[in-house]
Order: structure tokens, then C-alpha cells, then sequence
């Protein structure tokens, strides 16, 4: 017997098709279908599944408020199936919010034969899955750090963008410069976009520092997110392009499918540079890269951070930067990570100054930046 999979899909046609997919594995099962949310719920607690695969869009009940009633009332791992629609890039980003443990793309719409071409990403994700222990995604975010931005915001609450036009109108107002001694580059794949609300929510929009983010993530998806982490951050939080100028109080989202490394220019100052370079372990983008890039900036003070994910992209880079004279190297602790991979990569590396829990991230990272500044 393997592990019990759930599949739920509002199509007939696309059951079968993920139920005929997930089967083809040795190691998995399906116990079971069902055809909205509400069914969803009712599986899930009746049959006890190891994992769930959920579409985002159904009738009677949605796959967001199916996954919130599964984190609050039977903790499940799920797996989401999201369109490539920019409103589904949206709702899966909210999904990996609410808790989803991953995603995966449909490849061209609801109903898709080619889905088949992401046999070999579900089956790896399932059993990534299975093996995760939900303590670190079922919990509401931790709230044990107090914010550090103002009040009033949408901090630690998935969800919640009443407050996004005050927060958007705290970050335009921010007075932003090139001219910057400082230099924050965050790292993060599975877990991650749930892990970076959290974190850049809490930074304070007067950070006299650029931020830079790669998050393993396909196209179209790194534009959903960073737009998601603008409308709860003081930050201002943009997809990154080419040659763009990096600015403090500005985050810079790895887009999907580009490296994106930092280039010093000859009349001082620093731009983005993507690249369609080969993947790197698999990757692109990739962490290992983004850090690389900062290696011979040592004229800056540079903050590294490796949160949750599978596998070990970041950690050498880490140690890369660490042996470069870098301020401080963060891993996120083993207890607060969905998947504790790239984390334990750095640490094993020894390429790691710090490991820290992922509420108390944020805050890490202001006090290296501010004891770095004095």
C-alpha cells in the first residue's frame, strides 16, 4: 500500500486524468475523488488521505476556502492545481498563504492532456508532501515577533488586504536612493511564499537597504507574488527587469524563469541583470547565482538569508558570501520550515552565522542592518 492521495477537481475529465497520473507511482494511491470543496472537506476527514490534490477553482466551494477549513479542521497536506491565467497565478499565491504545501501548473487551461508533461513535478511534490510535518504549515502565522511595521498594516494575517492601500501609501511615500552601503538577498522554494509574507511584512519601509529575492517559482507566478507581498509590506515590493537601478526601501522579485544577479556600474551604483543562463541544480532562478553575484561587492555590507525549501540551491553561494567577508548568514530553523532543504544544505556547508526561526527572521535582519550601519 502507498501513500493515500486524494484528488479533487471540479472536471470529470481532468479527475481521471490526475487520478491515471498520480496511480502511475509505486508509492501512491488515490482513496479517492471529489468534485468541489465541500466534498473536499467531507473526503478529507472521512478518509484520511497523506495528501491532497486540489484545484483552485470549483463550484459550491472553492479550493481557497476548501484549503482553509482543511488547515483548520484536518490538517492535510495539499497540493494545488492552478491555471496559467494571471487571476490563477493570484489565488494560488493566496493558497500557498493559506498553507498549501505546493503547487503545480495546469499546462494549457482546466482541461489539459498535456499534463502529462508535469508527471514527473507531481509525482516528486506528493511525495515531498507526504513527508512534511504540517505543524509548520497548518498553524495560523506565528505571531511570537511583534511587527515592525507600523500599526494598521496587514502584518501575519493571510489573507487580509484591508489595510493594503494605507500600506501602499506608507511605501510610495518612502523616500528611496541609489546611493546604499547595504544589501539584503533572500533565498526560498517550497514554503516560501508563505515564509516571505511573513518576513517582509515586518521590515520597516525606511530600510536603508535594496532587497533581493529569488523564490523557486515559474513565470507569470513571481509577478502574482510580488504583487501579493507590495500590498502587505512598506516596502515597494516590483517583479525585477533587466538593467533595473537598485533603490533601498525597494524589494526585487526574482521573475520566473531569469537568473537575476546585482552588477556594479563604472560610475557607482548597482542594476539588476537577468539572464536565461542554464538552469542551475534545476533551477532558474536560481539562489546559488544571486548570491554569487554579490560575492566580489564587498565594498557593500551584505545580509543572506536561506529559508524553507527542497534541496541545497543557496548554500553554496552562502558560503561563498560568508567566506567573503558577508555581515550575516541566515538559515531558518528545522521547527518553522515546510521543508528543511536548502536550510540544512548552508548549515551542513557551515556557511551559515545564524539560525533563526521564521518570525524572528525579519527582525534579525534589521538589527544586522542597523548594527552594520553604526
Amino acid at each position: 500500500m502507498g501513500y493515500r492521495i486524494l484528488v479533487v477537481d471540479d472536471s470529470v475529465f481532468m479527475r481521471k486524468i490526475v487520478s491515471d497520473i498520480v496511480s502511475e507511482h509505486p508509492e501512491l494511491e488515490v482513496v479517492g475523488t471529489a468534485k468541489n470543496g465541500k466534498e473536499a472537506v467531507e473526503q478529507v476527514k472521512l478518509l484520511k488521505p497523506h495528501a491532497v490534490t486540489l484545484d483552485v477553482e470549483m463550484p459550491i466551494m472553492n479550493g481557497l476556502e476548501a484549503l482553509q477549513k482543511i488547515m483548520k479542521e484536518a490538517p492535510t497536506p495539499v497540493v494545488m492545481l492552478s491555471s496559467l491565467t494571471e487571476e490563477g497565478a493570484a489565488e494560488t499565491i493566496k493558497a500557498l498563504e493559506f498553507g498549501a504545501f505546493d503547487f503545480i501548473r495546469k499546462p494549457s487551461g482546466s482541461i489539459s492532456l498535456d499534463l502529462y508533461k508535469v508527471k514527473q513535478q507531481l509525482h516528486e511534490k506528493l511525495l515531498a508532501a507526504v513527508k512534511v510535518t504540517m505543524r509548520s504549515i497548518a498553524q495560523p502565522f506565528a505571531g511570537s515577533a511583534p511587527p515592525l511595521v507600523s500599526r494598521g498594516t496587514a502584518v501575519n494575517k493571510p489573507g487580509v488586504l484591508s489595510a493594503a492601500e494605507s500600506v501602499n501609501k506608507a511605501n510610495a511615500g518612502k523616500p528611496r536612493s541609489s546611493k546604499f552601503d547595504q544589501l539584503i538577498a533572500i533565498g526560498t522554494s517550497t514554503g516560501g511564499p508563505r515564509a516571505l509574507h511573513q518576513v517582509i511584512s515586518q521590515l520597516p519601509g525606511d530600510l536603508p537597504a535594496p532587497v533581493l529575492i529569488v523564490q523557486h517559482m515559474p513565470p507569470s507566478f513571481t509577478k502574482s507574488l510580488a504583487q501579493r507581498l507590495n500590498d502587505v509590506s512598506q516596502l515597494k515590493v516590483v517583479e525585477a527587469e533587466d538593467d533595473q537601478l537598485l533603490e533601498t526601501g525597494t524589494v526585487y522579485v526574482a521573475p520566473g524563469g531569469w537568473h537575476m544577479m546585482a552588477r556594479r556600474e563604472q560610475g557607482g551604483g548597482y542594476r539588476i541583470k537577468l539572464t536565461k543562463d542554464e538552469p542551475r541544480s534545476g533551477h532558474r532562478p536560481s539562489v546559488d547565482v544571486m548570491f554569487e553575484s554579490l560575492v566580489p561587492m564587498k565594498e557593500l555590507k551584505r545580509h543572506a538569508v536561506i529559508m524553507t525549501g527542497m534541496g541545497s540551491d543557496g548554500a553554496k553561494g552562502m558560503l561563498a558570501l560568508r567566506k567573503s567577508g558577508a555581515v550575516i548568514t541566515i538559515a531558518e530553523a528545522e521547527e518553522t520550515c515546510v521543508v528543511y532543504g536548502m536550510p540544512r544544505a548552508a548549515v551542513e556547508l557551515q556557511g551559515v552565522t545564524d539560525v533563526v526561526k521564521q518570525p524572528e527572521i525579519a527582525r534579525k535582519i534589521v538589527q544586522s542592518v542597523h548594527s552594520a550601519s553604526s
